[in-house]
């Protein structure tokens, strides 16, 4: 793991391998190292991979200014990171939050995305009134953390497996009010006019997000979808040599 002063805070990632870049984000209260059963795969194939610790999670700087949480300044996190790592264009994706925000940044800076991969996660809510819903349990999780601390965690397998990485149970708490949360519909709004070919992956038993993976599947012009049997919402750590074969089936057939 490496660490550079990006955006005034002290962000934690790896880089790994040569070739093509495939930069990946982590879920909501996981970090980078749940990416660790694609490392070597992805390496040996001949891919460059980058994964990273966003603000308030494992290694990186948690501010203690709630205001210093949003998609936003994720999105300009993820920005100078690939600057300072020369990376002008890459295969972007994540899992669940970490998909909605590769989604947030395809929607700010498309030239610099190669393709898409979600990976158990949805675009958001068009609707107030479900989006309303989600920031409620985003704000109950937060709460959770502020009471509780890192014990607090869910039992999601990349939450349990990266919880020691943690530095701060506040910066958890910050990052659901403000990253976690939603507060419009231009992500979802924006899925028809995505351009790059989008890999879709979903356990088959992640039943909360199935129907958002479907909707992407059916919005996204150049898109596939592709179920990982006996997986949950972590599907690439529930069964990672079926998600690494269609992660590499992917990559490789890109143009």
């Amino acid at each position: 793991m490496a660490e550079a002063k990006i955006n005034e805070i002290n962000l934690r990632y790896e880089d790994s391998g040569s070739g093509p870049a495939v930069f990946l984000t982590h879920g909501y209260a996981a970090t980078g190292r749940m990416w660790s059963p694609q490392r070597q795969a992805l390496n040996d194939a001949g891919y460059r991979l980058i994964t990273w610790d966003m603000r308030g999670h494992g290694g990186t700087d948690s501010p203690d200014d709630p205001a210093q949480y949003s998609e936003a300044l994720t999105v300009q996190d993820m920005t100078v990171l690939l600057d300072m790592l020369s990376t002008e264009q890459a295969v972007v994706g994540g899992l669940s939050l970490g998909g909605y925000m590769s989604l947030a940044f395809y929607l700010t800076h498309p030239e610099r995305v190669r393709a898409l991969v979600l990976c158990d996660t949805g675009p958001g809510y068009r609707n107030p009134e479900g989006r309303a819903v989600w920031n409620r349990r985003a704000d109950k999780q937060a709460l959770n953390f502020e009471h509780n601390g890192l014990k607090a965690a869910s039992q999601s397998p990349e939450v349990r497996a990266t919880l020691r990485d943690h530095r701060s149970a506040m910066g958890l708490a910050h990052s659901g009010r403000g990253m976690l949360a939603q507060f419009d519909s231009r992500v979802i709004d924006s899925l028809a006019d995505i351009k790059v070919p989008a890999l879709i992956v979903i356990g088959e038993r992640d039943e909360p997000f199935m129907a958002g993976s479907q909707y992407m599947a059916n919005k996204i012009p150049n898109a596939r979808l592709e179920v990982i049997q006996d997986a949950g919402h972590s599907s690439n750590m529930d069964q990672p040599h079926a998600f690494n074969r269609v992660l590499l089936e992917f990559l490789q057939s890109l143009p």
